[in-house]
């Protein structure tokens, strides 16, 4: 990866619909290499898709909160169950696995605290493996979806 790679990974990580024309453009390059350079990040996976961001407030979930899991056993066994039953819950915009304690960080959102006591009572609580529950409310996010830029 060189710098002109960099580039086409900065310019798309901020806006991922501009046209293969308007990237070269902006990184200087010609359409066809610059085409060449895209297909090639996409297909060596290093580009792993597009997607819209969707702001959850204009979609009336103004509720955020992380909660951290502590498992009751770390076998394969409970560690699958955990995360398969934790795939159908849509609330869960973030799960991450962590070394030590908590076993797991998930970021949840919901439409208000209401909405939130109720999932947690009835969803998150009923997870298999959960030992403990521990949630913090998120007061404002600060850095949320940055671009990363590789050096």
């Amino acid at each position: 990866m060189d710098k002109i790679d960099r580039k086409i990974l900065a310019e798309l990580q901020f806006d991922g619909r501009l046209s293969v024309t308007e990237l070269a453009d902006r990184i200087g390059l010609s359409v066809s290499p610059c085409h060449r350079r895209v297909r090639a990040l996409e297909q060596s996976g290093v580009i792993r898709g597009y997607r819209a961001h969707l702001d959850p407030g204009c979609l009336g979930f103004n509720f955020s909160a992380l909660v951290f899991v502590t498992m009751r056993e770390g076998d394969r066994q409970a560690v699958e169950a955990f995360e398969n039953a934790m795939l159908d819950i849509p609330q869960v915009i973030q799960a991450q696995r962590l070394f030590g304690d908590p076993d797991y960080l998930l970021h949840v959102i919901a439409r208000d605290l209401p909405a939130f006591q109720r999932l947690y009572d009835e969803r998150l609580s009923a997870l298999p493996g959960v030992q403990r529950l521990t949630s913090t409310l998120v007061m404002k996010s600060v850095v949320q979806d940055r671009p990363f830029l590789p050096l």
